[in-house]
């Protein structure tokens, strides 16, 4: 997942299971710097603009928030009020350079908020959101400005610009034209009314998933309990448990999604089914109730699209993205869905016979098979059919070796960039590491910083954003960060990773590299900065390299013996891996199917919070994907992508951009595979370009014609493998 911060200037556009956690401890108090001393003030004198994350505390936030937005506001104003007949430099390009103090202060705050928050972030989080939603409004809005903006527009043809250029000038005036400049007085009025509290709303969303989260892990009284965990695992959870207070029990914390792993590996039903209420239940009722959120966000999201020329909030958004219309998304969910819940019932009556000869075996009664026992059962299925056991393969995917000799050993062999580890640059938690990264010339690229490891203060899931965007106009280079949540072992053991993780490894690895090869003028087209159904393009393609047999003998070793892994037993891991593949695809589509529905009500149809829940049972119903043992991804009272992330009306993106990543492996494995001459043509073509053509275009330049959708269908085992195309 790519992050979506907020919009704050022009050069940051993107956009009862145990027991409760205690309260995070707010920083230290201290007395906000004076202007001289903020660290926001200036630009960072550390390499590649690094943020001072050693100078900056809580209290460097708010008044480098408001100190940003008021200098922002006077160079805006200075544009628009500005004499002189517009220009693309005296109005365009100033707008790009415009707002340096309120982007660096943004891109660390919204970082760390989502990574390393504490009770104070979360306060100025709250109170900065409408402030800043208000100054973005008072940009798009303003009439001397776009009056500007739109008589460039008028003359673009005899400005005589280059194609970049003209990109830029082409996606202000849909910005502004999206954003409402073209509105009347009062209308506008409302808008900026709707935004604020829209704002709020995601930032109040964003907390409650947070807490509840926190304080929905399910605490184990008995080790017993654990029984199918390994040691380590279960020395990791003494230690969360121990990290709460609670010595002498064990912690077993939520990830974000409905399905969590743990429920693969524990022989207790009874804590199954705890785990899995305690994860679907989350933010639904009680003091972090989502819902109430969710129904308002839905009806101001639905009047704000019907203020703007829209029959629904999903017809809005979908405008700016690569799909274009609610139709074209329908369409392609529902070519997908019908055959991968089919198969998913397949998969659901062999775990079923499985259930019955295990209960027969041990005298037990008929149990039905529930959501909570998917993941136990289908292990024992790959166990019985694939002679597979999970626990056979996490010790050859050990942390350094995936992240070195795997992750890294990929992006060597396709682009020639090399990695050292910046030890002598101050990080915001001492487990975070740097990497600079260089091209094979030896010229120094940016940096990457790896946040790998969970904990009470962070989000959940994988994501990868931006401390510092790349653009020659401000003599900028990458610094990126991707986070993921894994478990931190006790003391003195290794960090070793399910195959899943390490996908997820490679998959938010591949939106670095793009936001690292970036090589764009601007930063509005700059790195990651394109829709959400293109920007998952990247990222599904690099998960590809996991599996490769040349990158996969290169990391897969025995973290204690050094032994690669057996070529047979990998197979077993793909094979065992296809067998639930149509629960991930579906599980998926639900999700995504409940996103098209929730952003395709009109205001009027738009149920009160007692009624949310209703709504998504009825909407699963509807579009023939409800499943009890297959709950959606992600429920309506946590799903994030959607209220708080970037992905309202775009969860779709993911199985969209997959589509082009997979054509794009089919293509890899047609010139070369893992070699350099592929690699620095999707590098050249797509990787540096950002936005500055248009995505559909810019795929098409570089595969040589449109999208197919068979490698996709065949890679999640949905059609049967064609002579005309062949699978990644």
């Amino acid at each position: 997942m790519k992050s979506s911060a907020p919009f704050v200037a022009f050069s940051l556009l993107v956009l009862s299971c145990g027991h409760p956690a205690p309260p995070r401890a707010p920083a230290a108090p201290a007395p906000p710097p004076a202007a001289a001393e903020n660290p926001f003030a200036q630009p960072s004198t550390l390499p590649f603009e690094l943020p001072p994350f050693d100078k900056i505390t809580d209290a460097s936030f708010r008044p480098a928030f408001q100190a940003g937005m008021k200098a922002d506001e006077a160079e805006i104003e200075k544009i628009a009020q500005n004499p002189d007949a517009p220009t693309f430099d005296n109005t365009i390009v100033a707008m790009e350079k415009s707002g340096a103090e309120l982007t660096r202060v943004s891109k660390v705050f919204f970082n760390l908020e989502a990574s390393n928050t504490d009770d104070t972030m979360e306060k100025i989080a709250a109170e900065m959101a409408p402030k800043l939603a208000a100054h973005r409004d008072r940009i798009l809005l303003n009439d001397a400005l776009f009056a500007r903006v739109d008589t460039l527009y008028g003359q673009r043809d005899q400005l005589g610009l280059d194609p970049e250029s003209l990109q830029l000038l082409e996606r202000y005036e849909d910005m502004f034209v999206h954003a409402g400049a073209k509105l009347g007085d009062q209308d506008k009025t409302r808008l900026k009314q709707i935004n604020e509290r829209l704002s709020t709303l995601a930032t109040q969303f964003r907390q409650n998933v947070l807490h509840a989260t926190t304080d929905n892990a399910v605490v184990v009284d008995e080790v017993k309990q654990l029984d199918g965990m390994s040691d380590a695992e279960i020395a990791a959870a003494a230690q969360a448990a121990k990290g709460r207070d609670l010595d002498g029990k064990w912690l077993i914390s939520l990830q974000n999604t409905t399905r969590q792993p743990v429920l693969a590996e524990l022989t207790d039903r009874a804590l199954r089914k705890r785990i899995f209420e305690a994860s679907s239940t989350r933010a639904d009722g009680g003091k972090d109730d989502n819902t109430a959120v969710v129904a308002e966000t839905m009806k101001l999201r639905a009047e704000k699209a019907k203020l703007l020329g829209y029959p629904s909030y999903a017809a809005y958004a979908l405008v700016e993205e690569s799909a274009g219309t609610p139709e074209a998304v329908d369409q392609m969910l529902g070519q997908l869905a019908p055959a991968a819940l089919a198969k998913a019932h397949e998969e659901a009556d062999a775990i079923q016979a499985q259930m019955d000869a295990d209960q027969e075996a041990s005298g037990g009664e008929h149990l039905d098979l529930q959501p909570w026992d998917w993941a136990f059962y289908a292990e024992q299925v790959r166990k019985a059919h694939y002679d597979f056991d999970a626990s056979q393969v996490k010790p050859y995917f050990e942390l350094e070796h995936v992240l070195k000799d795997g992750v890294f050993y990929a992006a060597t062999q396709l682009y020639g960039i090399t990695f050292t580890e910046r030890k002598d640059l101050p990080m915001y938690r001492p487990d975070v590491r740097c990497f600079e990264v260089k091209d094979a010339d030896g010229t120094s690229i940016g940096l990457i910083l790896l946040d790998y490891y969970a904990r009470d203060n962070k989000q959940g899931g994988a994501w990868m954003d931006a401390f510092v965007g790349q653009s020659t106009l401000l003599d900028h280079k990458s610094v990126v960060v991707n986070n993921l949540n894994l478990e931190k072992p006790a003391p003195g053991q290794p960090t070793l990773m399910t195959y899943d993780e390490v996908e997820t490894a490679f998959h938010e690895f591949g939106h670095a590299l793009h936001g690292l090869f970036s090589s764009v003028k601007y930063p509005m087209l700059s790195g990651t900065n394109t829709p959400p159904d293109f920007v998952e393009y990247p990222s599904q393609f690099n998960e590809m390299w996991a599996r490769e047999p040349a990158v996969l003998q290169h990391y897969a070793k025995h973290y204690e013996t050094g032994e690669p892994m057996p070529k047979e037993l990998f197979d077993k891991v793909i094979a065992a891996t296809r067998f639930n593949e149509c629960f991930d695809t579906s599980e998926y589509l639900e999700a995504a199917i409940l996103d098209q529905s929730w952003h395709a009500l009109p205001a009027d149809q738009i149920p009160d919070a007692a009624g949310v829940m209703d709504f998504e049972a009825k909407a699963l119903q509807d579009a023939h994907v409800a499943y009890a043992p297959v709950p959606p991804r992600y429920h309506t009272p946590y799903f994030s992508h959607i209220f708080n992330g970037g992905y309202a009306a775009g969860y779709y993106a993911y199985i969209w951009s997959e589509v082009l990543a997979r054509d794009t492996g089919a293509w890899f494995h047609e010139h070369g595979g893992l070699s350099r001459e592929p690699g620095d043509t999707y590098r050249k073509d797509i990787l540096s370009k950002g936005r500055t053509m248009e995505p559909n275009a810019m795929f098409e330049a570089f595969y040589g014609g449109p999208p197919t959708i068979e490698p996709l269908l065949e890679y999640h085992g949905l059609i049967l493998p064609s002579d005309s195309a062949k699978e990644p």
